[in-house]
């Protein structure tokens, strides 16, 4: 009915939208109820002329579900939106799907590092490929992140992909996500981290699997030689 969200290009978005709009229908026209039964009550029992007031000790079952009544919606709605919850939750946080793309995301004062491993796949060897702020994937591809921090707390947040998650110091957090569709897409950070903090912007770029191919050999002109070594090895 509203379409007020960023544009969805993640494979799980959907789900985390879905909750979303659960809960704004039910608060939504809770609201509303709520509204208009105080309005009905207020007009239908105003003082008048000769009318007393009537005092009610609650003691009646036909009063007391006045109070019950409300409460068992009330909780079958909340466990309504806690399963919805789960559900996605599970979708996204459960397991990492098998993913062939690896990338490390480091937090910092005020810029995002962005790590790729090389030819050897693993992190913190000579062949790794570090860029600051950009973080280039292919499309329909699943990609892993670990996320750090150097210094103080910040949060991953793309928008695009319904993907936000705290990166804390000391700590590896594994993400993931998978885009839909290609693009340049905004990298913020959504957690206080400091007086830059409203400058730590990042770029996501979703490149067509052939794009990413070219860049990858356009940007990283040591992989061929890379790649050869250690197959040598």
């Amino acid at each position: 009915m509203f379409d007020w969200f960023p544009q969805n290009i993640s494979t799980y978005g959907g789900e985390i939208d879905r909750v979303f709009y659960l809960i704004f229908y039910i608060v939504g026209i809770g609201f509303f109820l709520g509204e208009a039964l105080i309005f009905y009550f207020l007009f239908k029992y105003r003082r008048k002329a000769g009318k007393k007031a009537t005092f009610i000790d609650g003691e009646k079952w036909a009063q007391i579900a006045w109070i019950l009544v409300p409460a068992a919606v009330i909780l079958f709605l909340d466990l309504w939106i806690d399963f919805a919850g789960a559900k996605a939750y599970d979708a996204i946080k459960g397991e990492i799907p098998v993913s062939d793309k690896t990338v490390e995301v480091s937090g910092k004062q005020f810029n995002w590092i962005i790590k790729y491993p090389g030819p050897d796949a693993m992190f913190g060897t000579e062949d790794d490929f570090t860029l600051e702020n950009d973080l280039h994937v292919p499309v329909n591809s699943v990609v892993k992140v670990i996320l750090k921090s150097q210094d103080v707390i910040h949060s991953f947040f793309v928008p695009v992909l319904r993907l936000k998650q705290d990166a804390v110091p000391g700590r590896e957090i594994d993400v993931w996500f998978e885009a839909t569709e290609t693009g340049v897409f905004e990298i913020a950070c959504a957690e206080l981290c400091g007086f830059g903090h409203y400058t730590m912007r990042g770029l996501l770029y979703v490149h067509s699997r052939e794009d990413y191919v070219d860049w990858v050999e356009k940007t990283w002109p040591n992989q061929d030689e890379a790649q050869s070594t250690l197959e040598e090895k």
